[in-house]
């Protein structure tokens, strides 16, 4: 059965454009990967976890803030392997470069036994929207369009 995740997504309006923050998924699988890899901080909702709780607790895992409202509901994308998610946007600014993510563990290289961590992800970025659409995961790219229409920018 697919899952769901419940994901943030932070912009700013800078000299009248919209600009969205995005993160790069961390571990060797992404590494040299750019175009279409980048993604809004997200990640599965627990049982019996609000959604929106979800998407706030997985974007201070992913960047190290803690969003604050108010939220603008989305409406939900379904990805590429059948994952739904669900995204609230909301207005922030923060530099990318200080952004600091959880890790997780992974047997690398394959098979050698040997457990190492991994920040789960590796950079973040405002990006306007013609930046977006080139590195965004493209069935997340419908949230980024909905944000710039109801905010009426490009």
């Amino acid at each position: 059965m697919p899952k769901t995740s419940a994901g943030l997504l932070m912009y700013r309006i800078r000299e009248g454009a919209l600009e969205v923050l995005l993160v790069h998924p961390g571990g060797p699988f992404w590494r040299s990967k750019d175009k279409g890899a980048w993604t809004i901080p997200k990640g599965e909702i627990g049982s019996d976890e609000d959604a929106l709780a979800a998407a706030r607790r997985e974007f201070e895992e992913e960047t190290g803030l803690r969003a604050k409202g108010p939220f603008i509901p989305l409406t939900p994308v379904r990805q590429k392997g059948g994952k739904t998610v669900r995204a609230w946007a909301f207005a922030g600014d923060c530099d990318p470069q200080r952004l600091r993510s959880n890790v997780f563990e992974l047997e690398w290289p394959p098979g050698s036994g040997q457990a190492r961590e991994f920040p789960e992800t590796d950079r973040a970025g405002f990006f306007g929207l013609d930046e977006t659409l080139e590195k965004m995961n493209p069935a997340q790219v419908p949230l980024v369009e909905e944000l710039a229409a109801r905010l009426k920018l490009e």
